[in-house]
């Protein structure tokens, strides 16, 4: 980072990310001497042009891709920051929208995105299919095709499909979002689908967007809960790439050593010795290399609302992404479950951490 003097320090960027960080301001500061910046493909203006022109998308994803970074208050810096809204079937409507019962009226989930300077709004069939006319050339919509219905008891935990490509294609979307639970039971039926449901939306001119999670209750052990863990995650992150993905989803890690403890695969020990460390900034940059070294676009999850901690935490998760070479964040329940005024301000905090040149890669 540049040096920055205390005098300059109090009114800065810096500074002000420094007060929201409090204890984790040291993020601002940490030197990664793990995967060298240097090897990654960073995010930047020319991104599309640098780096997805050389693969085999067609002119039509690559217009859609430029339109995603072309839009918002992050336009034309190869970063981008994205309203997802599939909550009222993932986690149920009631759960996800009684905090703010106007979101409720999926118009709103629309207004916030642009309200809040966003790059693209995804969200489910439902919701885009209802303002697709009014909306979806203003700002670039991102249909999620499965999810994981939580009505049917006892639960289970499975990503069925809800929408065709096809769809997606005559609302006017440029993207589709896809979620695979690797490691489960239903993941092989899961990545035959979603590969197959990419293969035409690239046909059609879509880009695709893979939320790239872990489910297994072996992950988690009597003292720990893997499902988080950098070399797992990351696994999932290169299989989401394999499978045709153009952006990956995938939540912040919070550990390491997931193969190990659990006690199955492969690894290896430079996996923990050289290519990563305890930090979350080398965490994170672990889960940009298994992108092919940041080829594929890292977006790491928001997380849940916990209320007063949303900004400090929505914050710290930006800065550690940015630094370890991630292309923004997917932010949501902290966003919606508030006044459309907060959650927009709380959206364009987030978007300051990447419009901010004092934060650099670590």
């Amino acid at each position: 980072m540049a040096t920055v003097s205390n005098a300059e320090r109090s009114g800065s960027t810096v500074g002000r990310l420094e007060e929201i960080l409090g204890s984790d301001a040291s993020l601002l500061n940490h030197q990664c001497r793990t995967v060298p910046k240097e090897t990654l493909h960073l995010p930047g203006p020319d991104f599309v042009d640098r780096v997805f022109a050389a693969t085999d998308r067609s002119p039509r994803v690559l217009v859609g891709l430029q339109q995603l970074f072309n839009t918002g208050r992050l336009a034309g810096t190869g970063y981008v920051s994205i309203l997802p809204v599939d909550q009222g079937i993932e986690h149920s409507a009631g759960a996800s929208f009684a905090p703010n019962p106007a979101y409720f009226d999926p118009e709103n989930i629309v207004k916030l995105a642009i309200e809040g300077g966003c790059n693209a709004v995804a969200s489910t069939l439902g919701v885009l299919s209802f303002v697709s006319r009014k909306y979806a050339h203003r700002i670039p919509f991102i249909l999620k095709f499965n999810h994981n219905e939580f009505i049917s008891y006892p639960n289970t935990y499975d990503q069925i499909r809800f929408a065709s490509i096809k769809q997606a294609w005559d609302m006017g979307a440029v993207g589709v979002g896809a979620t695979i639970y690797f490691g489960s039971e239903e993941s092989k039926r899961q990545i035959q689908e979603v590969a197959q449901m990419f293969q035409q939306a690239h046909e059609l001119g879509l880009f695709t967007v893979l939320w790239c999670y872990l489910r297994n209750p072996a992950f988690k052990t009597k003292d720990v809960d893997y499902h988080l863990a950098a070399d797992l995650t990351g696994q999932a992150n290169h299989l989401g790439v394999t499978l045709g993905a153009d952006i990956i989803k995938q939540k912040m890690p919070e550990n390491n050593g997931g193969y190990n403890a659990v006690k199955f695969g492969k690894t290896h020990p430079n996996v923990y010795s050289q290519l990563s460390s305890d930090n979350p900034i080398d965490l994170t940059r672990y889960q940009v290399a298994n992108c092919y070294m940041g080829r594929a676009p890292l977006i790491n999850s928001g997380g849940a609302s916990a209320g007063e901690g949303d900004l400090q935490e929505a914050i710290k998760t930006a800065v550690i992404n940015k630094r370890a070479g991630g292309t923004g964040l997917i932010s949501g329940r902290k966003a919606f479950q508030r006044p459309m005024n907060d959650g927009a301000a709380l959206l364009r905090a987030i978007q300051d951490v990447y419009l901010a040149k004092e934060v650099t890669i670590a």
